[in-house]
């Protein structure tokens, strides 16, 4: 294993404790999007099935474990513990719309056509876009709590440490997954923008992904209209009606995450 694949799954599982440790300390889910957390559950857990039917190491045996059993504790504060504080009025996201297309391109383009594979490339899939719910949450409120945007940079990070690690493998050990790569790329691209706007501007309680940011609203309208963002009223930066307005445009980049991979695969 290279540190670039250990510091990544370490990323991983720190965005997956910041989550629960701010659900727990706050006694709160608010801002917390339920629906990209139910897609991360059922991420790991058709994900890891082979823990049934192959051992490769202790330590892999025992992420798997970790992933799989924090994923449904945050289900469960989410949708059980602390279901009063939960946000459903703008958690709104179609969740059909990834799934389906995700499942049905799982069986299409794939390295092996049997059950494991496919439910394994389904969640490879499914991974790369999980996190749309969450980011089309923060931008129907227009806000995000600090620990959030922790969450978020951690997930990006390991994601972006994880596509170093398939160019050092492919370097050095001759290991090449398209699959896997160029869904690792479109969830990398997911958080690009957020990144951007992490390093520049702190860890802000008004963090937008720029990709899911109305035309009509720009970072300089931002700055212009509200310079102390910390200050800034909800409404001046973006309100649920303004983004409502532009619901087409928004679909066809979520389509285009899907169309990128397919391309490029059948490629």
């Amino acid at each position: 294993m290279n540190i670039f694949r250990l510091t990544g799954d370490l990323s991983h599982l720190a965005a997956i404790v910041i989550l629960l440790l701010k659900i727990w300390k706050t006694r709160s889910c608010a801002g917390i999007s339920g629906k990209s957390q139910l897609l991360f559950a059922l991420v790991f857990t058709t994900r890891y099935l082979d823990l049934f039917t192959s051992f490769i190491s202790l330590y892999n045996t025992s992420m798997k474990l970790i992933y799989i059993a924090c994923s449904y504790a945050t289900v469960y504060l989410i949708y059980m513990k602390f279901k009063a504080t939960y946000d459903g009025n703008h958690d709104t996201f179609r969740v059909e719309f990834l799934v389906v297309p995700v499942g049905g391109l799982s069986f299409l383009v794939n390295h092996d056509f049997s059950p494991l594979e496919i439910l394994w490339t389904f969640s490879i899939y499914l991974e790369s876009v999980a996190i749309l719910p969450q980011l089309f949450m923060i931008s129907k409120t227009g806000e995000a709590e600090t620990i959030t945007t922790h969450y978020l940079f951690f997930l990006g990070l390991y994601r972006a440490l994880y596509l170093v690690n398939w160019i050092w493998r492919f370097y050095f050990e001759g290991f090449f997954d398209l699959i896997a790569v160029v869904a690792g790329v479109v969830q990398t691209i997911l958080y690009c923008d957020f990144f951007y706007l992490y390093i520049t501007k702190g860890t802000s309680a008004y963090v937008l992904p720029a990709l899911f940011l109305p035309p009509r609203v720009f970072r300089s309208d931002l700055v212009q209209h509200a310079p102390n963002m910390a200050l800034a009223p909800k409404a001046q930066l973006v309100s649920e009606k303004h983004f409502n307005d532009h619901p087409i445009k928004f679909w066809i980049k979520v389509f285009s995450l899907f169309a990128f991979p397919s391309f490029i695969v059948f490629l």
